[in-house]
């Protein structure tokens, strides 16, 4: 295409949140529509970049390419492969549906969809981005209006949503104070010449040449690896997420979770394996370890669990934790599988979150002992519980059954005994997400909820849109998997160069 649409999608949500800059407060309704309708546009124009990406030749495909920077090697230089073109269309969908699961805000609702669409904005130029400067440009900008979305509209408590929009920036700012060291490493290391360059795919190439020595790629990964590892909300780096999710409004949980998280996987693939592939390796078998432990901790701690927010937060870190275990096998079925789980994943607690956004705000309450029978009441709501929640345990027939089953596929040809620990996961999922919905939707009809009212229109909008794309791939996971493994697949001899590559921590 000649026309620059990866522009069009990334500055849709600007353009957005411009024009509803320009509008008075009082014409709230107004407002939603036109957040609304630059969610839409981007949603449909990433439609046409998934379905137009000619998975069959692969590569990177839509490429834009301005000078910006010269002098520093920086560029505006977009451009998706089978691994982002997938994200792309993830992003797109999760903000549209965040979009409607907000239509009930009512305090200052400028501003907030002002801050969304920024917030989306950002997740949307770190996708899409070829040059690593304006890559890192965008995953920093996401901080600012995450914070002030969870401190001004997050829980009614006061302290709780300060104490986790501070939590959170801490926890996210120390992260990318490391992994901003390790990237200047490699952009200083990778052209000792004085030659720079920030062309990612440039940085990819000497980092596979063998110009950067191994100790250099092991110090840079590893300080990469702090900060991606913390917004992927790994194992030991997670405490931030779940009090994250519990004190954000609705729809920053479901970006949080749905984005925000599988950015931080995302450049754990795109920075760190690619570029620095020795140092990846090194690391690759703690981070399995670690994988490992988040989806066993964080599924004990979803048993304990009374509050829905928090449960559901504490599943995300341990579904995380396949993702992260599928990145670190460094193997082509084991990358297939964490990408599709990255889309799965996002997919499905985008649905969850929703659902419970509804919940609290005509119950006033997430609470599972509390909350019983609501299926009587809120009939559509318990279908979207139910299809997250089976999505959640990998049910055959859903995305995440496809996604999970590659990834424990490449996993037991390279580290067995994460493997056979990860899978006990899928037992404690089951556990805690039947008992759940068992408990919050089924049993005796409660009059205490006959008052609450069930999904109206704006609010279907999740439950079908982020239904259909659950379904529609795990039916037919073809039409995601053939464009995912158009970008992992060009990887193999890369993975086979650096499964010889030396390692102090052997097989696990």
């Amino acid at each position: 295409m000649s026309w620059p649409i990866l522009s069009l999608i990334l500055f849709s949500p600007i353009i957005g949140a411009a024009i509803i800059t320009c509008m008075p407060e009082r014409y709230e309704r107004a407002i939603r529509l036109v957040a609304a309708s630059s969610m839409w546009i981007c949603s449909i124009l990433s439609a046409i970049i998934f379905v137009g990406y000619d998975w069959q030749s692969g590569g990177v495909q839509f490429i834009e390419h301005i000078a910006w920077l010269p002098d520093a090697g920086a560029s505006y230089s977009l451009g998706v492969d089978g691994i982002s073109a997938p994200m792309v269309l993830l992003m797109a969908v999760v903000g549209l549906s965040g979009v409607y699961s907000s239509w009930r805000i009512d305090k200052r609702v400028k501003e907030y969809f002002i801050l969304f669409l920024l917030l989306v904005a950002g997740v949307a130029g770190a996708f899409v981005a070829r040059d690593l400067l304006l890559f890192l440009l965008f995953y920093e900008v996401v901080v600012i209006p995450m914070y002030i979305l969870i401190v001004v509209w997050g829980s009614t408590k006061r302290v709780t949503k300060e104490y986790a929009g501070m939590k959170l920036v801490v926890y996210l700012l120390i992260g990318s104070g490391f992994m901003l060291a390790g990237v200047f490493m490699l952009y200083i290391g990778a052209n000792p010449a004085g030659l720079r360059t920030f062309d990612m795919t440039e940085l990819s190439r000497i980092g596979l040449s063998g110009q950067l020595s191994a100790e250099f790629q092991i110090v840079s990964f590893f300080l990469m690896m702090l900060g991606f590892a913390t917004l992927a909300s790994m194992w030991p780096f997670h405490y931030w997420s779940p009090d994250g999710h519990a004190g954000a409004p609705t729809a920053v949980s479901m970006v949080h979770a749905g984005l925000l998280k599988k950015l931080g996987a995302y450049g754990l693939i795109r920075v760190g394996l690619l570029m620095v592939p020795v140092g990846f390796k090194f690391w690759a078998p703690m981070m399995a370890a670690f994988g490992m432990m988040s989806v066993i901790y964080a599924a004990f701690i979803c048993l304990k669990m009374t509050d829905l927010k928090y449960m559901v937060g504490f599943s995300s870190v341990s579904h995380m934790g396949y993702i992260v275990i599928g990145i670190a096998t460094a193997d082509v079925i084991g990358l297939n599988g964490a990408v599709a789980n990255m889309f799965a994943h996002g997919i499905m607690t985008a649905l969850f979150f929703s659902m419970i956004g509804h919940v609290y705000n005509t119950a006033h309450t997430r609470s599972i002992p509390e909350l019983g029978g609501l299926a009587h009441q809120m009939p559509k709501a318990a279908v979207g519980f139910m299809i997250a929640g089976m999505a959640s345990l990998g049910l055959p027939g859903l995305l995440s059954f496809v996604a999970e089953f590659t990834i424990f596929l490449g996993t037991f040809s390279t580290y067995p005994l994460v493997a056979v620990g990860a899978i006990s996961g899928i037992i404690l999922t089951a556990l805690y997400v039947l008992r759940s919905l068992a408990d919050v939707l089924f049993g005796p009809r409660l009059p205490q909820w006959d008052k609450l009212s069930d999904l109206k229109t704006p609010e279907m909008v999740p439950l079908v849109v982020l239904s259909l794309f659950l379904i529609g791939f795990g039916l037919f996971p073809s039409i995601l998997m053939n464009v995912i493994n158009s970008g992992i697949e060009p990887l193999t001899p890369l993975l086979a160069k650096i499964k010889t590559a030396a390692t102090l921590w052997g097989g696990l």
